[in-house]
């Protein structure tokens, strides 16, 4: 039985004679008759199921030319799904449809799917580029693990935000406070020294307007990207941004303190921002 490596070796191999030998000129492309001659000649060689998903490849595009990426993406997508035995129909729908017109239509007028299902299949259309990866997300996602630390670092910053209009009973400009500047988790520069400030401040809102505006982009827009992408990478990219705004206060303003997670989501909005252009 073949390994993952050797699987994977042996896709690189392939890839790279059908490159030197369909593609001299290196232009990125190879005609769908000569992919297909290919076929053919090797067919016999190869797992069906990969040689279905290639054929499948070759009916897809009426241009006559075949991306040479694509194809490498292709044939990792088909060992992937057939090692962990996920192949579905709307994999390979989403190979057949040929146009990108056609293609976008293909998940969105599937029927019958429950709430969780069509939160995941919006997930795939606001974070995902192309229909082949957001075919493959709405397949292989379990919500195991869930969204889970967008979503506590959400209900921290609440509950920080009600002990403390409880404690000042004040719910707007609670920054105002000298009470609340003198809590443990305000970042000052002035205070640089206790390191966990130029995080906890985080946790800390100026009033009701600043605490919503977080938790409305922290769930829009880092809850998908954490479904996608998962709680550590996007946990890496919300802290960055976090430490970029203390630290950046910390050179230009000496005298201010900062509260809220705005530098946070400054970062996930600019991480979203690649889907965006795409």
């Amino acid at each position: 039985m073949k390994t993952c490596e050797e699987t994977i070796t042996g896709n690189q191999k392939l890839a790279e004679l059908l490159k030197e030998k369909y593609d001299p000129e290196n232009s990125g492309f190879i005609s769908t008759e000569r992919f297909r001659d290919l076929l053919a000649a090797h067919g016999s060689e190869l797992d069906p199921h990969k040689l279905e998903v290639l054929l499948a490849l070759a009916d897809a595009n009426a241009d006559g030319k075949i991306c040479y990426q694509d194809f490498v993406n292709l044939v990792s997508s088909a060992d992937e799904l057939k090692m962990s035995n996920k192949r579905s129909n709307s994999f390979r729908q989403a190979i057949l449809q040929g146009s990108r017109q056609l293609r976008n239509s293909a998940l969105r007028e599937e029927v019958g799917l429950g709430l969780s299902r069509r939160l995941v299949r919006h997930v795939a259309y606001e974070t995902l580029p192309r229909e082949v990866d957001r075919k493959w997300y709405f397949d292989s996602y379990t919500y195991c693990p869930p969204p889970w630390l967008m979503l506590a670092i959400t209900i921290t910053e609440v509950v920080v935000f009600m002990y403390y209009g409880l404690q000042l009973n004040r719910w707007v400009l609670q920054v105002s406070s000298p009470y609340f500047l003198k809590g443990p988790l305000p970042y000052h520069p002035q205070l640089r020294a206790q390191a966990w400030r130029f995080l906890s401040y985080i946790f800390m809102h100026a009033g009701i307007e600043h605490l919503g505006l977080n938790m409305a982009m922290q769930l829009l827009v880092g809850v998908p990207l954490e479904m996608v992408h998962g709680a550590l990478r996007i946990g890496l990219v919300y802290v960055c941004g976090a430490l970029a705004g203390s630290l950046a206060v910390s050179v230009t303003d000496m005298t201010a303190p900062v509260v809220g997670s705005s530098g946070g989501v400054y970062a996930l909005v600019s991480a979203h921002l690649a889907n965006v252009v795409m």
